[in-house]
């Protein structure tokens, strides 16, 4: 049977996904740095554990020798998409992630000819926001002749992950980009623009999805922008490290994501469309988990691929409860 390993699986998101994942009949080993929160994890779940660090390619080579998938959970993605990347390629493993930092995206870029002629597939941002905006920038595309503009914005609500904070505190020198005519620009991160989430509009501030990488990859409309609205307790305050985990079931069952896509032609022709599903954290673990076993089962191309482009726009619709609607039918 094929092995799934799941890397930074006792942090909040990959414990969830390693959970799905088991569900789903998956034979999958949990992996990280903490080989006690791991032992502790692998008993209670009856499956095999690896600790290892990410310092010596040879640890790492000899870690994934009879890995099939490997899916990192292991934030900062800054630290940890590289080594992974490219031992997966060396080990020939399918690299899977659920970054929402531009890193990952930037490093399955660089690598994309070395993974194609080693036959291994770069998948970043299996879950989140990349395999929700994705699909809903897919549908908005096929909705109108020759795109040529699209502008997405996610509703993040409620509270943020440990992990996600201390990922996103490392992350917040990075320039605010968009894309014009096809290329990568620095823009102004106090250009607010109003988005309709179906209680009318709210203030959405931009900043760097990965997105503006993604969906060039599977639509190629040449400008993309990207913006996110904050409600609920926004970015937390004060020392990190004292954060709990993650928000528990009850708080993600009451904060549901959503997100819109305003895509636009030559001609004026434009189009919204919205997004409605489960909160973010949610979404992320279950579709991380399905991605996994899609993979697993042989869904697979060689190479930097998309979710969106790889299983289809309609991926995100068969996570949970989720929909995408034109915005003219939603009343």
């Amino acid at each position: 049977m094929k092995k799934l390993m799941i890397y930074g699986a006792s942090g909040y998101t990959g414990a969830m996904i390693a959970r799905h994942a088991q569900e789903a009949g998956l034979q999958i080993i949990v992996a990280g740095r903490d080989g006690e929160k791991l032992a502790a994890m692998a008993l209670k779940m009856d499956i095999a554990f690896r600790a290892f660090s990410l310092d010596d390619p040879d640890t790492i080579d000899s870690a994934l020798e009879d890995i099939d998938v490997l899916i990192n959970c292991a934030g900062p993605f800054m630290y940890t998409a590289k080594p992974l990347i490219t031992a997966a390629i060396r080990q020939k493993v399918h690299y899977l992630d659920v970054a929402a930092e531009l890193d990952s995206y930037q490093f399955a870029e660089i690598f994309d000819d070395v993974a194609v002629s080693a036959g291994v597939m770069l998948l970043p941002g299996c879950g989140g926001s990349v395999a929700m905006l994705g699909c809903l920038a897919a549908h908005a595309a096929a909705e109108i002749k020759n795109p040529a503009r699209i502008s997405l914005a996610l509703h993040v609500t409620g509270t943020m992950s440990r992990g996600s904070a201390v990922s996103a505190s490392e992350n917040l020198s990075t320039e605010c980009l968009l894309r014009r005519n096809g290329q990568l620009m620095q823009r102004e991160s106090t250009e607010l623009q109003n988005f309709d989430f179906g209680k009318g509009p709210q203030a959405c501030f931009p900043v760097t999805l990965p997105d503006v990488i993604t969906i060039w990859k599977a639509t190629e409309i040449p400008d993309i922008e990207t913006f996110v609205y904050l409600s609920g307790e926004g970015f937390p305050q004060g020392n990190l490290a004292d954060l709990p985990d993650g928000p528990t079931a009850q708080e993600r069952k009451g904060s549901r994501y959503q997100a819109v896509a305003e895509v636009m032609n030559a001609d004026g022709d434009t189009l919204r469309m919205l997004l409605d599903t489960v909160n973010g954290y949610s979404f992320t673990a279950l579709a991380a988990a399905e991605a996994g076993r899609r993979v697993l089962a042989g869904e697979c191309r060689p190479g930097f691929h998309t979710p969106a482009g790889l299983f289809g726009k309609h991926f995100a619709e068969t996570i949970a409860d989720t929909r995408i609607v034109a915005f003219d039918d939603l009343h």
